[in-house]
């Protein structure tokens, strides 16, 4: 069995500005990387994502962007083996000034470690479309203080 999974939500603003929400370091770090985010993601970069409750940079391999629809990332699995995961998150035009966000990630070992890993994984980005869509409609910094 593929340890796997796929979240998504709705946010109320058009797909252009959802995925400039998570490209760009700037914002990512409003929501997201709550120590920071260091580098824009676009296609070949090695950008930096730092996380407070869970401290210290995680380098993530940007393996492909399709401008307002697709990025594809590699980063080191939580497992503790020094294993990838890929993250591949989909930006869908539903109309009407709204968009479709789809998070989804695989690669971990088919063991106890692995399972553990990808759900708290799966908890992470859903909590991370959460954030982003009272980030981008609100401005509304949900993920302060959620973990501490």
């Amino acid at each position: 069995m593929e340890l796997k999974f796929r979240v998504f939500g709705r946010i109320a603003r058009p797909v252009a500005e959802v995925f400039e929400a998570v490209v760009n370091p700037d914002q990512l770090s409003q929501y997201f990387t709550t120590g920071g985010a260091q580098g824009r993601i676009e296609k070949g970069a090695t950008v930096t994502w730092d996380f407070a409750d869970f401290p210290g940079a995680f380098p993530v391999e940007v393996v492909d962007v399709i401008e307002n629809s697709l990025i594809v990332l590699h980063w080191e699995s939580n497992e503790g083996n020094g294993a990838m995961t890929e993250v591949t998150m989909r930006f869908t035009d539903c109309g009407g000034g709204v968009t479709l966000v789809e998070i989804g990630e695989a690669g971990w070992k088919e063991n106890q470690a692995g399972l553990d890993a990808s759900y708290g994984n799966c908890m992470g980005w859903s909590q991370m479309l959460c954030a982003m869509k009272m980030w981008v409609e609100h401005r509304i910094r949900m993920r302060d203080g959620f973990y501490k």
